[in-house]
């Protein structure tokens, strides 16, 4: 009841009319039955902006930290974000993943939609970074299909540490739903979760339009951490020329 009434009768009303969000490919997305929608994440407000725009409610993996903090208003961010559609989770590893991962199958299992970042965390520069491959465990041992999604200007809207968003249009671009099912049963095979992964990285770079980085989003997040000030890192490799084609190709026989 929080979720309808938030998206339709409270905040989804004020953010239709400030940001004039638009969404192209809806119809790509199953209307019953699980699925996973593989995101990129340019920001924060993705999370808000997504399920604002599909009419079926989505359920989101969020980090538990989120859900932790003591006081007034750490209590209403955690009641706010369980009511519309948060789950939290523990991502220190090991067997926290593994518990991750049975919480997403959970969701899956009840027939519903959850929302997924494959690139683990928000993109530090607005680029696109290596994707990580609980989301192709999830998608066969879930059996599910995935959409591929895309955010548009999110980035723009609230970049990485603003506080308050800027007014301007943004946009969803929903890809064509990919099939692995011919890798049924090879879940514990890491270099077919790799190929999956890939898979997906390669159409949300092509639907979204952001230039792609070979290497994790948290390395250049926790390189840049580190970083004393006023030094500059050296600019990430960028995806080869035969890793581009290695991709295309097998995008090509999904």
């Amino acid at each position: 009841m929080f979720y309808w009434i938030m998206k339709n009768l409270v905040a989804g009303p004020l953010l239709r009319t400030v940001f004039r969000p638009w969404i192209r490919g809806v119809e790509n997305i199953p209307k019953t039955g699980p699925v996973i929608l593989a995101s990129n994440h340019l920001s924060v407000i993705d999370s808000i902006f997504l399920p604002l725009l599909i009419e079926r409610r989505i359920y989101f993996l969020a980090k538990s930290d989120y859900f932790t903090g003591k006081g007034l208003g750490n209590w209403l961010i955690k009641h706010f974000l369980l009511g519309t559609g948060m789950i939290p989770i523990d991502r220190s590893g090991g067997k926290a993943s593994e518990a991750s991962l049975n919480t997403g199958l959970g969701v899956l299992a009840q027939g519903n939609v959850l929302g997924i970042y494959p690139e683990g965390t928000r993109s530090p520069d607005s680029k696109m970074y290596r994707g990580r491959t609980g989301a192709a465990r999830m998608i066969l041992e879930g059996h599910t299909p995935v959409v591929p999604i895309a955010m548009i200007d999110t980035d723009k809207v609230m970049p990485i540490g603003s506080k308050m968003p800027r007014v301007r249009r943004i946009g969803v671009v929903v890809g064509e739903p990919l099939d692995f099912s011919r890798f049924e049963g090879l879940e514990g095979d890491r270099f077919i979760l790799r190929s999956i992964t890939d898979e997906i990285m390669y159409e949300l770079n092509r639907i979204s339009g952001q230039e792609y980085v070979d290497i994790y989003a948290s390395s250049v997040r926790d390189k840049a951490r580190e970083q004393p000030a006023g030094e500059t890192s050296a600019k990430p490799a960028k995806m080869s020329a035969a890793r581009k084609k290695a991709l295309a190709a097998r995008a090509k026989r999904a």
